[in-house]
């Protein structure tokens, strides 16, 4: 496993190094008038009104940045976001980046029936399968760490979710970044358990939050 995910490291580091300068000169203000194309997927306030389409509002704005660069590299795998990263320069990319970092994410629920395997499996993992608990590196509340190439989970659309633990599994999401990590996770996950984790981060905020 460490032969595999080196290169895939060492990618990850210079995107992340790219990533930290450009966003020092970023400007939330240029990055929201670029968003107006994206919005018809992402919602005008970057939540989305589509399940198959990911919430930006929240999310880090480094690893915007750098999922950007990947769809425009053809490291990530998307038709349509291949398209529209295509024109972009780094400067806008971190320009969007930084406008939807700031905006607000949505409350989600998590159904009862989910809650209880959902929390058991990102709160302590599988053991006997071998898949690690997601909170060690996507956090308690699933606010990820930034810098890190792990994202924000907390209030994610599910369908989104439960798309992309499938295409890690499948291994149609590979090669860049963190997805090395995410394959090794996910091809042990059953189609029931990606859907309780699906809904139990959809549901998941910090504490503050969950409390109004």
């Amino acid at each position: 496993m460490i032969a595999k995910t080196l290169p895939a490291l060492a990618t990850f580091l210079l995107v992340s190094f790219s990533a930290t300068a450009q966003l020092e000169d970023a400007d939330p203000m240029r990055g929201e008038t670029s968003a107006a194309v994206c919005a018809a997927c992402h919602g005008q306030n970057g939540n989305s009104m589509s399940p198959e389409w990911p919430n930006l509002a929240g999310q880090h704005a480094d690893y915007i940045f750098e999922q950007l660069q990947y769809y425009k590299s053809g490291e990530r795998n998307n038709a349509i976001m291949l398209g529209q990263a295509a024109g972009l320069d780094e400067q806008t990319m971190a320009d969007l980046a930084v406008y939807y970092e700031g905006l607000e994410a949505e409350i989600g629920e998590t159904p009862e029936e989910l809650l209880t395997t959902g929390r058991s499996i990102y709160m302590g993992g599988i053991a006997e399968k071998g898949v690690p608990a997601c909170v060690s590196c996507h956090g308690p509340a699933g606010m990820g760490v930034p810098s890190s190439g792990y994202p924000r989970l907390s209030g994610q659309k599910v369908q989104y979710t439960s798309d992309q633990l499938m295409l890690y599994r499948s291994g149609e999401r590979s090669g860049y970044g963190q997805a090395a990590v995410m394959n090794e996770i996910a091809v042990n996950l059953t189609d029931e358990e990606i859907q309780a984790v699906a809904n139990y981060v959809r549901g998941l905020y910090p504490a503050e939050l969950a409390a109004e």
